[in-house]
């Protein structure tokens, strides 16, 4: 099929008429959509009238129309306890959960002290002058010494789990004779 004058005049004026590519190719006839579209592209034609298609578009209803759940406050709780002083000067200061050993000040380690078979365990904040190692004997193949250890690897929860179901069908052992074995 080539493209003669008189259909591509007839190109342009269902092009201008706003209908599709599939449309015009239709009407056209022994053409296929893309072909259609590629004939648009390189004559130029960009401007198209809208269809009443287009115009009848329906319109949405807004969300703020529409009653909205109150939402619940996603900052309530500061996660990082170290910077909760941050968001919250008047918050109580994050306190750990269990006792921490008293290292006397002679046994303190600072990154620089620590050795092979220290305890690498942090004591206290970082940013303060009195923030140390723990420093004990460590565990073999642990960096922490045996309190810490139980403290940085808990065991598993026991996890709920469906209980099995009422009847289980039993699978016989069978050999390839079909013998059933006991």
């Amino acid at each position: 099929m080539s493209w003669t004058d008189e259909r591509v005049d007839l190109l342009k004026k269902l092009w201008s008429e706003g209908l599709s590519a599939s449309q015009i190719a239709g009407r056209i006839g022994g053409v296929s959509r893309n072909a259609v579209i590629g004939k648009v592209h390189r004559l130029g034609l960009s401007g198209r009238a809208t269809t009443t298609r287009m115009k009848s578009h329906r319109p949405r209803p807004r969300i703020a129309q529409q009653a909205k759940r109150p939402q619940k406050n996603r900052f309530a709780q500061a996660g990082n306890p170290a910077l909760r002083a941050l968001y919250q000067p008047d918050a109580e200061p994050f306190v750990p959960s269990q006792e921490e050993l008293v290292i006397p000040l002679k046994e303190r380690k600072t990154i620089q002290t620590l050795t092979e078979c220290s305890c690498r365990w942090p004591i206290g904040d970082p940013q303060h002058s009195d923030f140390h190692f723990c420093g004990k004997e460590k565990v073999a193949g642990l960096p922490y010494c045996e309190f810490h250890a139980r403290r940085a690897f808990q065991p598993p929860q026991v996890r709920r789990r469906d209980p099995a179901p009422a009847h289980t069908p039993a699978i016989a052992n069978t050999t390839t004779h079909g013998k059933v074995n006991a």
